[in-house]
This record gives C-alpha cells, sequence and structure tokens, in this order.
C-alpha cells in the first residue's frame, strides 16, 4: 500500500472511528458510587481498527484483535475537565467540551489500534505515526472541503443562476440540504471498503454490547449477539442533529455577506452548533417514551443502517472485554453488572 492510499484509507477510518465518538462522552459527570445505571451511567464508545474503544464513568479502555488471534487492551482512568472548571458544566457549553475530549480520545485509541492490528507488518512505524497524523490532517481537509467549502460554493451558484432573489432562510436550507447529500453520498460510499466494513462492524458491536449493560444482563456474547446494532445515542445521530441545527444557527449570518465571510462563520459556529447538539441528543436519549424524542431520532437510526453492520462473535468477544476493562475504574464491577 502506498503513502497516498494509506492517509487516503486512513481518513476514512478516521471519519467511519469518529462516527461513534460523541456516544462515548455522553456519560455523567456524577462520581460512580453515586451514579443510577438507569439514568446516570450513560456507557459509551467508539470503533477503532480491528476493535472497540469503551468509556466508562472513571476511566477508559481500547481492546483490539491483534494478528495473531489475541487480544491488545490498553487502558487508563479518566478525570473530567469539569472537576476542575465547573463552569463547563453548564448546558451547550459542555457538548463543545465534550466534543473535543472525545475526538482526543477517540484519535488516541485510533492510534493505538493501528499500531496493534498491523503489528508484524511492514512499515508499522510509518503507519501508526506519519500515515496517522496524515490521516486526521486530510480528514479536517476533506470536512471542510467537502461538507463546507463545496455546499457553499454549489448553493452560490443556484442563487446567482436560478434564484437571484433567494432569501437568508431557502439559502441556508439549500447549503443544509447539499451538505447532508454529500455527507450520506461520503458514508455510503466509504461502506464499500472491506476496511471501513469491518469498522462498521466493530461499530455494530459497541452498541449490542452497550444495549447488552443498558438491559442489566451479563456482559457475554451470547446476551449481546441477540441486542440492536441501532443506539440513539450514537455518534451518527448526534452528526444528524449537527446538520439540521446549523441550516439555523447559519441563518444568522446574511446570505450577501462575502464567501469568506460565511466560511469562516461555519467554522467558528462550529462549537455553538455541537453543543446544541449535544443537549438535544442527550435529551432525546433519556426520553424515548415520548413520541416526539422518538421521532427526532429515527432519522439517525436509519443512517445507522449504513454505518452499523452486524458483527461476528469474535467482534462481539472484543467490545465486550473493553467494556468490562473501562467498568475496572467504577463502582459496578464487571461480574455484577447485570445486577440492578
Amino acid at each position: 500500500m502506498n503513502r497516498i492510499t494509506q492517509v487516503w484509507t486512513g481518513a476514512a477510518r478516521l471519519i467511519a472511528g469518529t462516527l461513534g465518538a460523541v456516544t462515548n462522552g455522553l456519560t455523567s459527570s456524577m462520581p460512580a458510587a453515586t451514579a443510577d445505571r438507569n439514568v446516570d451511567m450513560l456507557i459509551g464508545g467508539q470503533a477503532v481498527i480491528e476493535g472497540v474503544m469503551m468509556r466508562s464513568l472513571g476511566g477508559y479502555s481500547v481492546a483490539v484483535r491483534q494478528p495473531d488471534g489475541g487480544v491488545s487492551i490498553k487502558k487508563d482512568k479518566l478525570v473530567s475537565i469539569t472537576k476542575k472548571y465547573p463552569f463547563l458544566r453548564f448546558p451547550v457549553l459542555r457538548g463543545s467540551v465534550v466534543l473535543i475530549q472525545s475526538l482526543i480520545l477517540g484519535m488516541r485509541a485510533l492510534n493505538y489500534s493501528a499500531s496493534v492490528a498491523t503489528e508484524g507488518e511492514e512499515g508499522q512505524q510509518e503507519i501508526s505515526n506519519w500515515a496517522i497524523a496524515g490521516s486526521m490532517l486530510v480528514a479536517l481537509v476533506l470536512g471542510i472541503g467537502v461538507f463546507i467549502l463545496a455546499p457553499l460554493g454549489l448553493t452560490n451558484l443556484i442563487r446567482h443562476y436560478l434564484a437571484p432573489q433567494m432569501g437568508n432562510i431557502a439559502y441556508n436550507a439549500i447549503d443544509g440540504v447539499i451538505r447532508a447529500v454529500f455527507f450520506f453520498v461520503y458514508i455510503l460510499s466509504i461502506s464499500f471498503m472491506n476496511e471501513i466494513r469491518r469498522v462498521f462492524q466493530y461499530h455494530g458491536a459497541e452498541h449490542k454490547t452497550v444495549f447488552t449493560f443498558e438491559a442489566h444482563e451479563e456482559l457475554t456474547v451470547e446476551n449481546a449477539r441477540g441486542k440492536s446494532t441501532l443506539h440513539p445515542r450514537c455518534g451518527t445521530s448526534f452528526l444528524m442533529f449537527v446538520m439540521a441545527i446549523s441550516i439555523a444557527v447559519f441563518s444568522l449570518v446574511p446570505s450577501t455577506a462575502p464567501f469568506a465571510v460565511k466560511v469562516g462563520a461555519r467554522v467558528v459556529l462550529i462549537p455553538l452548533i455541537a453543543g446544541l447538539a449535544y443537549e438535544v441528543i442527550r435529551f432525546s436519549a433519556r426520553h424515548l417514551d415520548n413520541g416526539f424524542c422518538r421521532m427526532l431520532v429515527q432519522p439517525g437510526l436509519w443512517l445507522q443502517r449504513i454505518t452499523t453492520k452486524e458483527p461476528d462473535d469474535k467482534q462481539l468477544e472484543v467490545a465486550l472485554i473493553a467494556l468490562k476493562e473501562a467498568l475496572m475504574y467504577d463502582a459496578v464491577e464487571p461480574e455484577q453488572a447485570a445486577v440492578a
């Protein structure tokens, strides 16, 4: 595999993996000893290369299938920045903090999984360092270019040639629809890559494992096998909320503003949009007995039919190991996870 292919494949892996990244930040800020497993202890995770990262209240664990069939584990405790700076717990602001923390932790997990999954292969050091760093850069450029610059440029062309009198709301609605179409086509396209399909299988394994924990069942392959791969707190659903909310927020920027100003505003307003999306997905995930909340999460569940695939038992085993190891940092012991 040449360097260009490594970088582009790595970028796709990075974006595919971070589709579940926000979920691992949807945990309570309460101490583990006082957390209610049904309400506060929202376990989350992220698919990585040949493995899964799981995050509990007090720590995280990355479990990765090694080329020889074993499972490599990296784990550590987590210290929330909100404990040091309580003002970061304020609604909306906490969403931006969670996003940043989740992305940093997710990138570390991806980096670790890449080094383990390629252990013993020629060029391992190059893949784990140069290619991962390049992948992050390509993913960033790709995200800005495909999901900000291109939709905005096409919207400008539509207004110039087809609707010169287009209003601000219509302008941003068209921009948002184009962005959503680009996102859907991109996700659908990378889902046909064999390596990304395996990431999506581990994504499904992560969701099944979380559902098993939430059902108070023993963390076994048998119990996890029958669970759904679609979860309402998934990062895929989060991104759907981001795209919907961005249409309203970007409407605050006049459509007649210079192109550079509109691009800059879209980048600057990302933390605000992420914070609002976090609050919506957190609220809706806690109130799924409400018909309106179920309606809100439904588009994300539909999209997860692409971003999650049915895992095999070995992939489920890896996800379960990751969660058990992460739970070691909390009051809930893995052996007692089925106890209400």
